[in-house]
């Protein structure tokens, strides 16, 4: 189908493109952008005056639960929600029941997700089996079944020798390794950051020590087998300091941190709020503002929602039976411009971290605006203000502490290779 954008304000970070402009889309490539040839017809017009258009967003940790029970809900019900914000590229975590160890489960969301035909979807492999931290996975058949990355999850490898034997397989399959990086015995069962607050709740805690140290000897051990990783979920300064200290000795690491860690602190648990609980857990003010530092400065690739919904049965929990995680793919560009208004980054850096950030770092191709390149668009209306209702978003999981927050930047059109996937 042959469709017309209309005057959107276009960002596309791959090119540095910026301005008001038309979009010419055919046979699911972008045909033109600016001046469109006369004799093209558009069988569809949508009207771009005061939205803005940028590449399909890329989320890199989402949570979907396929294969799983569904009460937490699956690939169709977290894809609906990721398009509905305007995520068009979704790499899945192989946290699954059973999880992403196997050339099956691989296959199984790869045939699942194709035959929704929303978003598209990049599973990760497990790094270790069922992500125990205790053998390999069978890293080679998951490359063969369409694996784009190994992952650990939210679960760090203990095992120093381990992390060694499968760092070093995974620089032979050229694929990118994400960690979760910390030391699990200074970790101990902490469900939330260590410090006053918890000690006044009652609640354990889990120091800030913990990722500081897990991500020097990851890192440490990555450079010692020559291997490229990833950082993931990133809270802490003193983290990020020793990613720095690799870099600087041109040691290949790129890094993410959640929108949460650059919105959100430790005061946001409040009196034990459950949809506040996240791994790494919230820190305290001081951390989050050096992370918006850091990010302001270049030194972080991009930002991811961590997407992780829970259902309504979890909602009696007490704080310290709850499970990790906050879904929140639906909200990552409104609660990203959320930064953009507080002047930590401008609107096409804001655009970039979400899309050719992630693309990098997972080695997918870069996502673009130019003639030439997939239909892959994220249309939204930057002005447009909304308040929060968990209760009317898409995903099945509403836990999310972004009730009755102001924000801005609704998602009105979501393409797929130039197929209309959402419709606001």
């Amino acid at each position: 189908m042959q469709r017309l954008l209309r005057g959107a304000h276009i960002i596309d970070p791959a090119t540095g493109f910026d301005a008001v402009a038309d979009l010419a889309i055919a046979d699911g490539r972008i045909l033109a952008r600016g001046q469109i040839p006369a004799a093209f017809v558009a069988e569809e017009v949508l009207d771009g005056a005061g939205l803005v258009a940028c590449p399909g967003l890329v989320e890199m940790a989402l949570q979907a639960h396929t294969p799983g029970h569904g009460r937490d809900g699956d690939l169709a019900s977290e894809l609906c929600a990721a398009v509905a914000g305007g995520v068009v590229h979704v790499a899945l975590s192989p946290a699954t029941d059973p999880c992403a160890d196997t050339a099956g489960v691989i296959h199984q969301q790869r045939a699942i997700a194709a035959a929704l035909g929303l978003a598209k979807v990049y599973p990760t492999g497990a790094l270790t089996r069922q992500l125990a931290g205790e053998a390999l996975s069978e890293m080679a058949a998951l490359q063969e079944a369409g694996a784009v990355a190994f992952s650990q999850g939210r679960r760090a490898v203990s095992n120093g020798a381990l992390l060694r034997l499968a760092l070093a397989y995974a620089a032979d399959f050229a694929l990118p390794v994400l960690l979760h990086s910390e030391d699990a015995l200074l970790a101990a069962d902490g469900v939330m950051h260590e410090g006053a607050l918890s000690a006044r709740l009652g609640l354990a805690g889990r120091t800030a020590i913990a990722e500081q140290v897990g991500v020097l000897r990851d890192l440490a051990i990555a450079q010692l087998v020559d291997c490229p990783v990833h950082i993931s979920h990133l809270s802490t300064m003193a983290a990020l300091d020793g990613v720095q200290a690799a870099r600087q000795r041109h040691q290949r690491v790129t890094t993410d941190v959640s929108i949460h860690h650059l919105l959100l602190t430790e005061q946001d648990v409040g009196l034990f709020n459950i949809h506040a609980k996240t791994l790494p857990p919230l820190r305290p003010a001081g951390e989050r503002d050096a992370l918006r530092q850091a990010l302001a400065q270049g030194h972080i690739d991009a930002i991811s929602s961590d997407h992780c919904p829970w259902g309504v049965d979890r909602m009696g929990q007490t704080f310290a039976q709850a499970p990790f995680g906050i879904a929140a793919v639906e909200l990552l560009l409104p609660l990203t411009l959320r930064l953009v208004d507080e002047g930590v980054v401008d609107l096409a850096t804001a655009i970039a971290l979400l899309t050719t950030g992630p693309a990098r770092v997972l080695g997918l191709p870069t996502p673009s605006l130019a003639p030439g390149a997939a239909a892959d668009l994220c249309i939204f209306d930057a002005d447009r203000y909304f308040m929060v209702d968990p209760r009317q978003l898409v995903s099945r999981g509403k836990n999310q502490p972004y009730g009755q927050w102001e924000l801005r930047g609704q998602v009105r059109y979501t393409l797929v290779d130039g197929y209309l996937v959402y419709r606001a």
